[in-house]
Protein backbone atom coordinates (compact mmCIF):
# COMPACT_ATOMS: atom_id res chain seq x y z
CA UNK A 1 0.00 0.00 0.00
CA UNK A 2 1.10 3.40 -0.25
CA UNK A 3 2.10 5.68 2.51
CA UNK A 4 2.30 9.44 2.11
CA UNK A 5 5.26 10.77 3.42
CA UNK A 6 4.71 14.44 2.65
CA UNK A 7 2.24 16.50 0.60
CA UNK A 8 1.61 14.84 -2.64
CA UNK A 9 4.63 12.47 -2.02
CA UNK A 10 3.38 8.91 -1.25
CA UNK A 11 5.60 5.47 -1.31
CA UNK A 12 5.17 1.72 -1.65
CA UNK A 13 8.04 -0.50 -0.26
CA UNK A 14 8.35 -4.21 -1.63
CA UNK A 15 9.39 -6.89 0.74
CA UNK A 16 12.47 -6.99 -2.35
CA UNK A 17 15.32 -5.59 -0.65
CA UNK A 18 13.17 -3.09 0.46
CA UNK A 19 12.81 -1.24 -2.80
CA UNK A 20 10.77 1.62 -2.62
CA UNK A 21 8.36 2.70 -5.59
CA UNK A 22 7.79 6.62 -5.20
CA UNK A 23 4.27 8.42 -6.55
CA UNK A 24 4.69 11.99 -6.66
CA UNK A 25 1.80 14.65 -7.75
CA UNK A 26 2.74 17.23 -10.37
CA UNK A 27 1.13 19.70 -11.49
CA UNK A 28 -0.19 17.88 -15.08
CA UNK A 29 -0.67 14.66 -13.06
CA UNK A 30 1.46 11.67 -11.31
CA UNK A 31 5.31 10.97 -11.97
CA UNK A 32 6.06 7.52 -10.81
CA UNK A 33 9.74 7.28 -9.59
CA UNK A 34 11.77 4.13 -9.91
CA UNK A 35 8.54 2.06 -9.81
CA UNK A 36 9.12 -1.59 -9.24
CA UNK A 37 9.91 -4.10 -8.35
CA UNK A 38 8.46 -7.53 -9.08
CA UNK A 39 5.37 -7.83 -11.69
CA UNK A 40 2.79 -8.57 -8.52
CA UNK A 41 4.36 -5.48 -7.00
CA UNK A 42 3.65 -3.61 -9.89
CA UNK A 43 0.40 -4.51 -10.66
CA UNK A 44 -0.39 -3.65 -6.68
CA UNK A 45 1.48 -0.55 -7.30
CA UNK A 46 -1.06 0.25 -10.36
CA UNK A 47 -4.27 -0.32 -7.93
CA UNK A 48 -2.50 1.93 -5.39
CA UNK A 49 -2.15 4.68 -8.24
CA UNK A 50 -5.86 3.97 -9.72
CA UNK A 51 -7.46 4.58 -6.26
CA UNK A 52 -6.12 8.03 -5.95
CA UNK A 53 -8.07 8.77 -9.30
CA UNK A 54 -5.26 11.12 -10.58
CA UNK A 55 -3.61 9.93 -14.45
CA UNK A 56 -0.14 8.89 -14.64
CA UNK A 57 1.62 11.47 -16.80
CA UNK A 58 5.42 10.48 -16.34
CA UNK A 59 8.09 8.13 -14.70
CA UNK A 60 11.53 8.93 -13.57
CA UNK A 61 14.52 6.95 -13.10
CA UNK A 62 17.30 7.82 -10.60
CA UNK A 63 19.76 5.31 -11.91
CA UNK A 64 20.70 2.78 -14.88
CA UNK A 65 20.24 -0.31 -12.58
CA UNK A 66 17.94 -2.66 -13.90
CA UNK A 67 15.56 -2.54 -10.42
CA UNK A 68 15.24 1.46 -11.29
CA UNK A 69 14.36 1.05 -14.85
CA UNK A 70 11.15 -1.30 -14.76
CA UNK A 71 7.23 0.23 -15.92
CA UNK A 72 4.16 -1.54 -15.98
CA UNK A 73 1.24 -1.10 -19.05
CA UNK A 74 -1.15 -0.02 -16.33
CA UNK A 75 1.06 2.69 -15.53
CA UNK A 76 0.30 4.28 -19.38
CA UNK A 77 2.39 5.00 -22.24
CA UNK A 78 3.79 7.83 -21.07
CA UNK A 79 7.38 9.33 -21.25
CA UNK A 80 9.78 7.74 -18.55
CA UNK A 81 12.65 10.10 -17.55
CA UNK A 82 16.44 10.05 -17.04
CA UNK A 83 19.13 12.34 -16.91
CA UNK A 84 21.03 12.20 -20.23
CA UNK A 85 23.62 9.89 -19.32
CA UNK A 86 21.41 7.47 -17.48
CA UNK A 87 19.25 6.99 -20.64
CA UNK A 88 22.01 6.55 -22.57
CA UNK A 89 24.00 4.06 -20.44
CA UNK A 90 20.32 2.28 -19.70
CA UNK A 91 19.86 1.92 -23.76
CA UNK A 92 22.97 0.57 -24.04
CA UNK A 93 22.96 -2.03 -21.20
CA UNK A 94 18.98 -2.71 -21.86
CA UNK A 95 19.52 -6.51 -22.61
CA UNK A 96 21.54 -7.18 -20.19
CA UNK A 97 18.95 -5.51 -17.90
CA UNK A 98 15.84 -7.37 -19.06
CA UNK A 99 18.20 -10.41 -18.45
CA UNK A 100 18.93 -9.87 -14.60
CA UNK A 101 15.01 -9.03 -14.18
CA UNK A 102 13.95 -12.27 -15.43
CA UNK A 103 16.45 -14.01 -13.29
CA UNK A 104 15.63 -11.73 -10.40
CA UNK A 105 12.11 -11.23 -10.30
CA UNK A 106 9.05 -12.52 -11.67
CA UNK A 107 5.93 -11.34 -13.88
CA UNK A 108 8.23 -8.53 -15.05
CA UNK A 109 6.77 -6.95 -18.58
CA UNK A 110 10.19 -7.30 -20.21
CA UNK A 111 9.57 -5.54 -23.36
CA UNK A 112 8.82 -2.39 -21.15
CA UNK A 113 12.75 -2.47 -19.53
CA UNK A 114 15.21 0.14 -19.61
CA UNK A 115 13.43 2.80 -22.19
CA UNK A 116 14.14 6.13 -21.26
CA UNK A 117 14.25 9.36 -22.51
CA UNK A 118 16.41 12.12 -21.80
CA UNK A 119 14.63 14.54 -19.21
CA UNK A 120 14.31 18.07 -20.98
CA UNK A 121 15.97 21.22 -19.56
CA UNK A 122 12.57 22.38 -18.26
CA UNK A 123 12.20 19.36 -16.42
CA UNK A 124 8.92 18.43 -18.47
CA UNK A 125 6.64 17.39 -16.00
CA UNK A 126 9.15 15.63 -13.27
CA UNK A 127 8.51 18.69 -10.55
CA UNK A 128 11.64 19.61 -8.21
CA UNK A 129 14.94 20.33 -8.48
CA UNK A 130 17.26 17.30 -9.86
CA UNK A 131 20.92 16.66 -8.14
CA UNK A 132 22.68 14.74 -10.40
CA UNK A 133 26.17 13.29 -9.76
CA UNK A 134 28.39 10.43 -10.47
CA UNK A 135 28.27 8.31 -7.33
CA UNK A 136 27.49 4.32 -7.75
CA UNK A 137 26.19 4.54 -11.33
CA UNK A 138 26.26 6.77 -14.50
CA UNK A 139 23.84 9.67 -14.56
CA UNK A 140 22.58 9.01 -11.17
CA UNK A 141 20.17 11.85 -9.68
CA UNK A 142 18.48 12.86 -6.31
CA UNK A 143 15.26 14.62 -6.81
CA UNK A 144 14.88 17.88 -4.82
CA UNK A 145 10.85 18.56 -3.85
CA UNK A 146 12.17 21.58 -1.51
CA UNK A 147 8.12 22.93 -1.80
CA UNK A 148 7.37 19.81 -0.30
CA UNK A 149 10.85 19.27 2.06
CA UNK A 150 11.54 15.93 0.24
CA UNK A 151 14.52 14.56 -1.01
CA UNK A 152 14.42 11.47 -3.07
CA UNK A 153 17.54 10.31 -3.27
CA UNK A 154 17.62 6.69 -5.03
CA UNK A 155 20.51 4.28 -4.43
CA UNK A 156 21.88 6.92 -2.01
CA UNK A 157 21.57 7.44 1.85
CA UNK A 158 20.22 4.31 3.19
CA UNK A 159 20.05 2.49 6.23
CA UNK A 160 20.68 -1.00 4.95
CA UNK A 161 22.75 -0.79 2.06
CA UNK A 162 26.22 0.34 2.36
CA UNK A 163 28.04 3.23 -0.18
CA UNK A 164 27.90 1.13 -3.26
CA UNK A 165 30.46 2.48 -5.74
CA UNK A 166 30.78 1.21 -9.01
CA UNK A 167 34.20 -1.00 -9.84
CA UNK A 168 33.96 -0.20 -13.47
CA UNK A 169 34.50 3.72 -13.31
CA UNK A 170 37.60 5.28 -11.71
CA UNK A 171 37.74 8.11 -8.94
CA UNK A 172 34.86 6.16 -7.30
CA UNK A 173 35.71 7.54 -3.92
CA UNK A 174 35.73 10.99 -5.06
CA UNK A 175 32.73 10.79 -6.99
CA UNK A 176 30.58 9.52 -4.08
CA UNK A 177 32.24 12.58 -2.20
CA UNK A 178 31.30 14.68 -4.24
CA UNK A 179 27.54 13.54 -4.35
CA UNK A 180 27.51 13.41 -0.52
CA UNK A 181 28.86 17.12 -0.64
CA UNK A 182 25.69 17.89 -2.96
CA UNK A 183 22.85 15.67 -1.35
CA UNK A 184 24.14 17.45 1.93
CA UNK A 185 23.22 20.56 0.27
CA UNK A 186 20.21 19.60 -0.81
CA UNK A 187 19.43 17.87 2.55
CA UNK A 188 19.37 21.74 4.20
CA UNK A 189 15.89 22.16 2.56
CA UNK A 190 14.44 18.66 3.40
CA UNK A 191 13.12 17.19 6.79
CA UNK A 192 11.89 13.54 4.93
CA UNK A 193 14.11 11.43 2.86
CA UNK A 194 13.07 8.71 0.89
CA UNK A 195 15.87 6.26 -0.38
CA UNK A 196 15.65 3.75 -3.01
CA UNK A 197 16.33 0.50 0.18
CA UNK A 198 15.14 1.23 3.06
CA UNK A 199 13.05 3.19 5.31
CA UNK A 200 12.17 6.64 5.53
CA UNK A 201 14.18 9.17 6.98
CA UNK A 202 12.97 11.81 8.89
CA UNK A 203 14.00 14.93 10.75
CA UNK A 204 17.61 14.52 12.34
CA UNK A 205 18.12 10.81 10.86
CA UNK A 206 18.62 12.66 7.17
CA UNK A 207 21.76 14.84 8.56
CA UNK A 208 22.76 10.38 10.14
CA UNK A 209 22.53 9.24 7.11
CA UNK A 210 24.74 11.75 5.55
CA UNK A 211 27.12 11.56 8.57
CA UNK A 212 27.44 7.71 8.25
CA UNK A 213 28.12 7.53 4.83
CA UNK A 214 30.78 10.12 5.09
CA UNK A 215 32.08 8.04 7.74
CA UNK A 216 32.13 5.32 5.14
CA UNK A 217 33.91 6.64 2.36
CA UNK A 218 36.47 8.47 4.57
CA UNK A 219 37.33 5.03 5.88
CA UNK A 220 37.70 3.46 2.38
CA UNK A 221 39.94 6.33 2.03
CA UNK A 222 42.12 6.13 4.77
CA UNK A 223 42.65 2.14 3.79
CA UNK A 224 40.69 1.10 6.33
CA UNK A 225 38.09 -1.40 6.55
CA UNK A 226 34.68 0.34 7.18
CA UNK A 227 32.31 -0.18 10.50
CA UNK A 228 29.26 -1.31 8.69
CA UNK A 229 28.03 -4.90 9.30
CA UNK A 230 27.95 -6.58 5.85
CA UNK A 231 24.92 -9.49 5.93
CA UNK A 232 26.35 -12.25 3.76
CA UNK A 233 23.48 -12.25 1.05
CA UNK A 234 23.69 -11.67 -2.66
CA UNK A 235 20.49 -9.82 -3.87
CA UNK A 236 22.29 -8.45 -7.36
CA UNK A 237 24.25 -9.30 -9.45
CA UNK A 238 27.23 -6.47 -10.68
CA UNK A 239 27.96 -3.83 -8.26
CA UNK A 240 25.08 -4.31 -5.63
CA UNK A 241 26.72 -7.86 -4.92
CA UNK A 242 27.47 -8.79 -1.64
CA UNK A 243 26.87 -5.44 -0.26
CA UNK A 244 23.66 -5.39 1.61
CA UNK A 245 24.37 -4.20 5.63
CA UNK A 246 22.21 -2.83 8.34
CA UNK A 247 24.58 0.27 9.52
CA UNK A 248 25.75 -1.07 13.45
CA UNK A 249 25.54 2.67 14.33
CA UNK A 250 22.05 2.83 14.63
Amino acid sequence: MLNQVADGVWVRQSEWVWSNAIVVRADGGLVLVDPGIGGADLNELADDVERLGVPVVAGFATHPHWDHLLWHSRFGDVPRYATAACAEVASGARERARTMAAESASGIPLDLVALLTPLPADGGPVPGELVEHEAHAAGHAAVLLADRGVLLAGDMLSDVLIPLLDPRRPGQVDAYEAALDRLAEAARHVDVLVPGHGAVAEGPEVAARIAADRAYIDALRRGEEPVDVRLEQDWLAGPHQANLARRSAR
